[in-house]
């Protein structure tokens, strides 16, 4: 009788070094909240609050994005004078925990000051835990769907020809999804600003209470024939979007969105603000372009109903506004199943590690959409070793533990606040009357 072979043996590798060992040698020991720091930067003049939470763990700490720009202190004494008490001798796993007992201790809640000091805590603590189980945070939340994520830029002009020669530009670097925005001659237009070629326009508005007054009716008059330069110069195998930023009436915004339709745009984006968000009803009878909306939202009752209601195609919030990752990641999850995709919100005034987090997001949610990029310069790269990268019209993860990225401190304090009027605040947009209108 022939002899069985015997099986053969499957080499197992044992596995990675655990990077804490401290907390594992210690039988899963709590790793509690021992300090929360925050640390304000400006390399690129933008205001960006960021949240350091330091570990009972030597050399173990989380980074989170806190990012108010028009209220920056406000936030920072939210944090040092409520937030940071509330959080020190926390476990640093109940990541839940802390953010539904924070959301609840100021009793009145849902506003962005106190939304976005949650943040920078909630997504220090993933951070944090991604560290601990030497995973990426996409990792986390039920790993990749996707390879990277596909972006959309900032194209912009003071006419035609020089938004087509922006276009022009980023699709010769691999870029696919492109926002135009034209400036109306003589008036303060939103997206037009002082460029440096090949990255967005640069932020002016926070630096100066004054600029030209703004009229409604050349801008729902000149977007059109921008769109139609566009086409006829690229035809329709590009992706276009286009930014109303809430600066026109609502009926101006369902006649623009009208007009639109036939240049195919892959989305449009702040109709309404968010005051008038009972007119998205009347705009789905009469438009086909698919909605982006959420930039301005900061309360769960402003975009569940748009949601639950099949309203928007988009959701565009600013994590840190509505309180971090967890609550992104949440909603995410709501939107799947209304057929709402994501493109969350990410300029300049998102910090590098807010990108981070986003891109956390793109990666594990099925139901991704597109993600709004910031190129940004190489003075806020150095502060932010580990910014996420951009090639190929798409965002790459650095599949590094946590967040994958960290903030030199000490370079960032090259960098203060900039002086500017208001203390930064959003400056008055006016109509030619004088009448201040909704930004």
């Amino acid at each position: 009788m022939a002899k069985k072979a015997k099986p053969e043996l499957i080499d197992i590798k044992p596995a990675a070094p655990d990077p804490w060992p401290a907390y594992a040698q210690n039988g899963g020991k709590p790793v509690r909240i021992r300090d929360v720091k925050v640390i304000l930067t400006a390399p690129d003049r933008i205001r960006l609050v960021i949240v350091k939470v330091e570990t009972t763990e030597p050399g173990l700490y989380g980074i989170g994005c806190a990012t108010f720009t028009q209220r920056p202190l406000a936030v920072v004494t939210a944090i040092e004078e409520y937030l940071k008490p509330f959080m020190i001798g926390r476990d640093v796993h109940d990541i839940e925990d802390a953010w539904q007992s924070a959301f609840v201790s100021s009793y009145w809640r849902s506003g962005p000051v106190l939304n976005n000091a949650m943040s920078g805590v909630d997504m220090a603590l993933w951070d944090i835990k991604g560290k601990i189980a030497n995973l990426p945070v996409y990792q986390l939340l039920g790993g990749k769907v996707r390879k990277a994520a596909w972006v959309y830029v900032h194209a912009s002009g003071n006419d035609f020809a020089e938004v087509e020669e922006d276009v022009q530009q980023f699709l010769d670097r691999g870029f696919k999804y492109i926002r135009c925005q034209v400036a109306v001659p003589g008036s303060a237009t939103y997206g037009v600003g002082h460029k440096v070629k090949g990255q967005a326009p640069a932020r002016t508005d926070h630096l100066s209470p004054a600029q030209a007054p703004w009229d409604p009716e050349a801008y729902v008059r000149i977007v059109p024939k921008l769109f139609d330069h566009i086409r006829g110069q690229f035809g329709e195998e590009i992706q276009l979007l286009h930014d109303i930023h809430e600066r026109v009436s609502p009926m101006q915004a369902i006649n623009l969105a009208r007009d639109l339709d036939q240049f195919k745009l892959f989305f449009l984006e702040d109709h309404f603000a968010p005051e008038d968000n009972g007119y998205f009803p009347l705009i789905r009878q009469h438009s086909t372009t698919p909605i982006a909306m959420g930039e301005l939202y900061v309360n769960v009752h402003e975009y569940l109903p748009l949601i639950q209601e099949r309203l928007i195609d988009y959701i565009r919030v600013h994590i840190s506004d509505i309180g971090g990752l967890t609550r992104a990641f949440k909603l995410a999850a709501l939107c799947e199943f209304f057929g709402v995709k994501t493109a969350w919100h990410g300029p300049g005034d998102a910090s590098p590690v807010a990108h981070a987090a986003n891109l956390a997001l793109d990666l594990a949610c099925y139901n991704f959409g597109i993600q709004e990029s910031y190129l940004f310069p190489e003075n806020t790269q150095a502060v932010f070793p580990g910014c996420p990268e951009i090639r190929d019209g798409m965002m790459w993860s650095n599949d590094q533990p946590g967040l994958g990225i960290d903030i030199d401190e000490k370079l960032a304090a090259k960098f203060p606040f900039p002086e500017a009027a208001f203390n930064g605040a959003w400056p008055a947009v006016r109509q030619p009357d004088g009448t201040v209108i909704r930004p």
